[in-house]
């Protein structure tokens, strides 16, 4: 007999997780993989501003296509585990309460940090912002490292609200020293969910630890809105006194992934050590008129890293139109504006972040 304890659990289980994660409510929910594996999310492009004529038939400009891209998302990581109760643990309540604690502590023990260190690693990996530090920060150096990311953001007009850092707790011991940094116990007041061990530069600052954080990355700040990161706890059953077995077999699935929407990748700062993140392509000419069949584009990279471009405006890092960068571009066949989108990947480095020009 099966003893089905999704319905029962589900909620209670959903609700220890959110608790327990150091990454829950770093992302967004404005979409949804309810009934689906695979979304598909539209980016909207925006066009220039001209100036207005107060003759003639266009008045406003030209008017051209609005473009956009598509970016598809299907979530990959589908988990499953299995133990079991023995009969004696728990034969008088039928091993729901057994089940209860152990469902709890495989949560908080095994599924929260798995979730927990891939959604860092895609973030890092995915990260349209980012700098290489010479050497590890110190407490002189800290802040004005902060500051940088900061300012990139800012610059990159990334929304101020909703940020977020996480770093690793050997760096935090440095950053605790800073005077500009407040301590949960300056800020005492206010809901702090957990992980969060401070604040900064208007951030809440999330302590992780060093195994969980991606390899060779001091800290990283995440804007709300640039990533998605669903969880569906598939399933929990009991079977009871299955073969070979007196007590219960107990067997568990979690579906989930972690997404960096590509229009907001710049949502995504990553301190890394001195040379693990790839350098940003250069594009020449960067963008402006071109004679088509004439014109060539070339793009450039760090030493043995492979650049991904795509001509669509589509994002090279998950369309399928993106194509591996050999030669200079030759611009045969093009017609109207173009949009060029590229980065850079290494293996043991992460990606770029994506360079773009427009050609008309």
């Amino acid at each position: 007999m099966a003893i089905n304890l999704a319905t029962k659990y589900a909620g209670s289980a959903a609700e220890r997780f959110s608790q327990q994660s150091i990454t829950q409510g770093a992302f967004c929910d404005d979409f949804e993989f309810t009934g689906v594996a695979t979304l598909k999310v539209y980016s909207v492009d925006t066009v220039p501003l001209g100036s207005y004529s107060r003759s003639g038939t266009a008045r406003y400009g030209t008017p051209a296509e609005l473009g956009d891209s598509v970016q598809e998302l299907t979530m990959s990581q589908d988990k499953a585990f299995t133990f079991v109760i023995d009969k004696g643990n728990d034969a008088e309540q039928m091993n729901v309460k057994g089940a209860a604690k152990c469902l709890r502590r495989e949560i908080d023990e095994q599924v929260t940090p798995a979730v927990d260190k891939y959604r860092l690693l895609k973030w890092a990996q995915n990260a349209g912002l980012g700098a290489c530090l010479a050497a590890a920060p110190t407490k002189s150096t800290i802040m004005g490292f902060i500051l940088d990311a900061t300012a990139a953001m800012d610059n990159a007009l990334v929304t101020p609200t909703g940020r977020k850092m996480f770093v690793k707790t050997s760096v935090y011991k440095v950053l605790k020293q800073a005077d500009e940094f407040l301590s949960v116990e300056k800020i005492a007041d206010r809901a702090l969910r957990r992980g969060v061990v401070g604040e900064i530069d208007g951030m809440e600052v999330v302590k992780v630890p060093d195994s969980w954080m991606p390899a060779d990355v001091y800290f990283m700040i995440v804007q709300k809105s640039a990533c998605i990161s669903p969880v569906k706890l598939q399933d929990y059953k009991l079977h009871k006194d299955p073969p070979g077995i007196s007590g219960s077999l107990a067997e568990g699935r979690i579906l989930y992934d972690a997404f960096v929407i590509g229009a907001r990748q710049k949502g995504i700062y990553v301190a890394a050590a001195s040379g693990k993140r790839c350098t940003e392509p250069t594009i020449s000419p960067n963008g402006g008129a071109y004679t088509a069949g004439t014109t060539t584009v070339t793009l450039t990279a760090g030493s043995g890293e492979v650049i991904k471009y795509t001509l669509d405006g589509s994002d090279p890092k998950t369309s399928s139109t993106a194509q591996t960068y050999s030669s200079a571009i030759a611009t045969t066949g093009w017609s109207g504006p173009v949009k060029l989108r590229c980065f850079a990947s290494k293996s043991g480095l992460y990606d770029s972040g994506e360079s773009s020009a427009v050609f008309a």
